[in-house]
């Protein structure tokens, strides 16, 4: 339930702490840095990943420092729902009645107490500090209190106060996950809730970068040699790498590689690899941005005599799908799907846009922001789009449906409905066969559901279907 716990920071890269500005006290930039971010995602919506590379770089922080900043970021962004009952019981108020600024330094300071090994003291005097420069002295007394209350038990006293008393609310807050996730994750894990603890574990565990060595030009043994990674377990493509800045690597440069999870790795495989009667040439992505999928697919295609036309309708993700494409025989092309004169192809991909349940270990404010009322939309438009790919795909042909979610209602109910609804006669193919023989645990067919927990992959669903 904890996060990783790393030594107190207090120093930066430039040889001492930063000083205090117009008699403010000194707010160490490590820390001031996780609650500018922190902030920025509540405030603004920004989105974690891209808000606080940038904080680092204009505060100048480096090594240890950037280390500290980011798992303070990440880490009180996750467990955010989990700290917020908790700072509720210790300032005796709801946490939508504090300041917002107070509540974002007070769920920093709380994660500190409680998920990392910085000594509680330091913890609540730089809460307090972090107060003091935000909103002046008159609200210290008041975070000095609520802080040292949170201070004053653990982490799992806590939970056992503020937890609700059923298994399913329990984990929610023990896990940090809001109670409509975990209540789909345990409906897709057909009621097992020792599983469904274990996937909520495994969203809590920061995701590792997983390389992908494109066919053709790099095989995986020799990327893992290159980078000083591992060769991955299921795909026969993928790299893990333990740490660094993967875009920076000379074969993701040169376009050798690319960043890409191993179960997005193992649906383009299972996509190029499923059994087909007839031609085999033109293939059809058709949601293709950002371009990892499109990308593979491409240097799949081109030791195959095969061509893939790519879809995007958002013009910035078509240029990130073509810059991932160069040089592969892809065609990018800019527009909506629905809306495009698409037919005769032999094999189609449909991954479409879902509500990103089963990535969120790789975004760690995700979980809050999402809501029920996201899913009515986006399941018209998944329905639509593989409606479009049905229609698309020559008789005999195939059609690769992908969700990044397990939610019953983004994966099986959008596939029945798609199915009951088409006006070709269509069904189900036993996705199976085309995945590697090592790769456990996929149940009966035919469709399957890749889990962190289980796999060490995001939360992918593959359902493969055969046109008449």
């Amino acid at each position: 339930m904890s996060g990783q716990r790393r030594p107190e920071s207090t120093r930066d890269q430039r040889g001492g702490t930063r000083p205090p500005r117009g008699g403010r006290p000194l707010v160490d930039e490590a820390r001031q840095a996780a609650y500018e971010a922190i902030a920025a995602v509540h405030r603004d919506d920004a989105y974690a990943n891209l808000v606080l590379p940038r904080i680092l770089r204009e505060l100048r922080l480096h090594g240890r420092d950037a280390a500290f900043a980011t798992e303070l970021t990440y880490g009180t962004l996750r467990t955010c729902g989990t700290l917020d009952a908790i700072i509720a019981v210790a300032a005796g108020r709801e946490v939508a009645r504090i300041d917002p600024p107070i509540r974002d330094a007070l769920r920093l300071g709380a994660y500190q107490l409680l998920h990392t090994r910085v000594p509680p003291h330091a913890a609540v005097s730089s809460t307090v500090d972090l107060v003091r420069s935000i909103a002046g002295p008159s609200a210290t007394g008041f975070a000095n209190a609520v802080a040292r209350k949170i201070g004053g038990q653990p982490l799992d006293a806590w939970i056992a106060a503020v937890a609700p008393k059923d298994r399913l609310g329990y984990l929610g807050v023990a896990y940090a996950h809001p109670l409509w996730i975990v209540r789909a994750f345990a409906e897709a894990l057909q009621g097992d809730l020792d599983q469904t603890e274990a996937l909520l574990a495994a969203d809590n565990i920061p995701a590792p970068v997983h390389l992908c060595a494109r066919p053709g030009r790099l095989d995986a043994a020799t990327l893992a040699a290159e980078v000083g990674g591992e060769v991955g377990r299921f795909s026969p493509y993928a790299v893990y790498l333990s740490g660094g800045a993967p875009g920076d690597l000379a074969a993701v440069v040169q376009g050798r590689a690319h960043v890409q999870d191993e179960g997005s790795q193992l649906v383009a495989l299972a996509v190029a690899d499923a059994p087909l009667d007839g031609p085999d040439e033109r293939w059809l992505d058709l949601c293709a941005g950002p371009g990892g999928k499109a990308a593979l697919l491409g240097a799949l295609a081109a030791g195959r005599g095969a061509r893939v036309t790519a879809v995007e309708v958002a013009p910035h993700r078509a240029e990130l799908v073509r810059q991932a494409v160069a040089g592969l025989p892809v065609d990018v092309v800019c527009g909506d799907a629905r809306e495009l004169d698409l037919t005769g192809f032999d094999r189609v991909l449909v991954d479409a846009p879902c509500s990103g349940l089963g990535s969120l270990r790789r975004r760690p404010e995700s979980r809050w922001r999402r809501q029920p009322a996201d899913l009515p939309p986006l399941t018209r438009l998944q329905r639509e789009l593989l409606t479009t790919a049905i229609q698309a795909v020559r008789p005999g042909g195939l059609v690769a449906y992908a969700t990044c979610s397990p939610h019953l209602v983004e994966t099986q109910i959008t596939v029945t409905e798609a199915v009951r609804r088409s006006a070709y006669p269509v069904d189900l193919v036993d996705v199976r066969p085309a995945l590697p023989d090592t790769l456990p645990d996929l149940g009966t067919g035919p469709t399957i559901q890749l889990w962190p927990h289980r796999h060490g992959t995001d939360a992918m669903f593959l359902a493969v279907l055969r046109r008449g």
